[in-house]
């Protein structure tokens, strides 16, 4: 009798239907949300990323230099620093951002960094003689670099940047402290209001409904173009 006691303690404070049917309509907003965001991070900062790695195959030493600054701040400071940095300091330049746009600035730009660092490192890869054999056929620069050399660094950082979009993708998290309505900012406010834990659950349950998928799609690519010895 305990057990079962127990077991309906348990599944009340997680899982209570009367709690889950008020605030359902609350998390599938904060899901799209989450997911715009999301698409918008991880598309700008594989952009950027990639273009800041082919600017520095062009050899000048203070544009390099300037990346490579760029590269190293981005992934030494923590996100969430760099975010309430923007939203709280910000406006004292007279520069007032949202709340998602602080978010989507902060996230793509720390994806960038990692993104220019992983492409350059397959760049650089690439053996030096393979540039060579493209001019040698009369191509310029850039036919050298998008047809020979772009197609192996990409396969290449393909695994590492997997893994980075991933962890990016789920700092989106972070939009809780600037009051982003996103999943986590939501569900935590549900759970104040309602002194359930359900939404937290809900919560729990829609990160695994959107990053579960792209773990295993991930687990494919990293096969599927992984080099074979």
């Amino acid at each position: 009798m305990n057990e079962l006691s127990g077991l309906d303690r348990f599944l009340n404070t997680f899982f209570n239907g009367r709690v889950m049917a008020r605030y359902l309509p609350e998390v599938v907003s904060a899901i799209g949300t989450t997911l715009w965001i999301s698409a918008a991070v991880i598309v700008a900062g594989l952009i950027l990323g990639l273009g800041l790695a082919c600017l520095r195959t062009l050899g000048i030493r203070w544009l390099s230099f300037l990346i490579v600054i760029f590269a190293d701040i981005g992934r030494a400071l923590p996100p969430l620093v760099i975010i309430l940095l923007f939203y709280f300091g910000l406006p004292g330049l007279g520069i007032t951002l949202s709340g998602p746009m602080v978010l989507f600035v902060v996230l793509a730009s720390t994806l960038a960094a990692f993104t220019e660092e992983i492409f350059w490192a397959g760049i650089t890869s690439v053996p030096r003689g393979q540039w060579e054999a493209g001019r040698a056929t009369g191509l310029g620069r850039g036919q050298i670099l998008g047809r020979i050399i772009l197609p192996q660094a990409i396969r290449l950082g393909i695994p590492p940047l997997v893994n980075r979009v991933l962890s990016i993708s789920k700092m989106t998290a972070l939009g809780s402290v600037i009051g982003v309505k996103e999943i986590l900012s939501v569900s935590s406010s549900a759970q104040s209001f309602s002194g359930s834990a359900t939404p937290l659950t809900m919560a729990a349950l829609a990160y695994l409904v959107i990053f579960l998928p792209l773990v295993i799609a991930s687990r494919f690519l990293e096969r599927r173009f992984a080099w074979k010895v």
